[in-house]
């Protein structure tokens, strides 16, 4: 067997998941000759307390130690400076990089674009973890002009929300959330939305134009932070329910991308699911509306999605491009919601 040379950059929550299920997954790489071995996971403390499963020899600041060999690059490490640096000094190599790092794909896409153009970049991870939308926008849903999608893409404000309809405060359904490692380190990139418009931003520029700024979602992007149990209890009282959805469609003979809480209807699709749930709910021309929901927060989740990546590029597949050229705006009627 050859040995398939991986550098890992980070090994956080989804680093550590990663780790683990590489190793159960063995089996699925010896399918194509190739023995899996890390070149060594690129951390900032090597001592920080970490899952047993996770090789203490392998953790190392030493970057040249790790890309040096490597075959292809996981980062994992988040941010959008030094995983920035590291992604594109990998690329211009030419080695394949596997990325969630949904914050780098949203604030550095013009760097990244031609990477992406050219096949060398995967990152079904960076939306919606392990369950699968960037393939579906960048494949079978090509036969479709996009009309809109929205979508619950953040399922630790989806968590937060679901405590609060349990009754639970906002503070305290964050910490509880906090506790459960579904909230980033910094939790204003969650409850301010953020985190949603990084997702919605890799959408835009899957479905509708390859340019599509991450300006133009930041400025019509806001959280959950102001909201409270009572207008939670009051949506439900007028059969409603609130949830953060990030939303892109036509308006004004432009594609307009925004994130906002904003009441649904208690039977709509987007309002079924609870807790760490994510969902994209899609309107295309040919195919009229799809639903994707499933899990969207999580180590385990998250890693399956980077594993599937990897076993995509051993497959000879390309990684996910951008639509090559901007999309018409359709003359079509979005869906509206009442924001909370």
């Amino acid at each position: 067997m050859e040995t398939l040379r991986i550098a890992l950059l980070g090994a956080g929550t989804v680093g550590a998941g990663f780790v683990k299920l590489l190793d159960e997954q063995r089996s699925r790489f010896r399918a194509f000759g190739l023995e899996p071995a890390l070149t060594g996971i690129l951390v900032r403390d090597p001592h920080k307390p970490r899952p047993g499963w996770v090789p203490q020899g392998l953790l190392t600041t030493d970057v040249e130690r790790v890309l040096g060999e490597a075959d292809v690059v996981v980062e994992l490490m988040g941010g959008t400076g030094k995983a920035g640096r590291l992604v594109l000094d990998a690329l211009g190599e030419g080695l394949p990089v596997i990325t969630a790092n949904k914050a780098l794909l949203a604030e550095r896409w013009d760097e990244l674009r031609p990477h992406a153009t050219e096949g060398l970049l995967f990152y079904e991870a960076s939306v919606m973890a392990g369950t699968p939308v960037v393939e579906p926008l960048s494949g079978a849903l090509r036969g479709n002009r996009t009309l809109e999608l929205h979508g619950i893409l953040n399922g630790s404000t989806n968590y937060v929300i679901g405590r609060m309809e349990d009754s639970l405060g906002f503070a305290e359904a964050l910490a509880e959330a906090q506790a459960k490692g579904f909230v980033e380190e910094d939790p204003f990139l969650d409850v301010g939305g953020i985190d949603a418009a990084h997702k919605l931003a890799v959408l835009a520029r899957l479905a509708v134009d390859p340019d599509f700024s991450w300006e133009a979602v930041r400025e019509h992007t806001r959280g959950i932070q102001d909201l409270s149990r009572e207008q939670i209890f009051e949506a439900e009282a007028e059969g409603k329910r609130i949830r953060l959805v990030a939303s892109l469609y036509p308006n004004g003979g432009r594609w307009k991308a925004a994130v906002r809480p904003v009441k649904l209807p208690a039977d709509h699709p987007l309002a079924r699911f609870g807790h760490a749930r994510n969902a994209l709910l899609y309107r295309g021309d040919a195919v009229g509306e799809v639903l994707i929901s499933g899990g969207g927060a999580g180590s385990a989740v998250t890693a399956s999605a980077v594993v599937g990546d990897l076993l995509r590029m051993l497959e000879g597949y390309p990684g996910h491009p951008p639509l090559p050229e901007a999309a018409p705006v359709p003359d079509y009627e979005p869906e509206t919601f009442e924001e909370a």
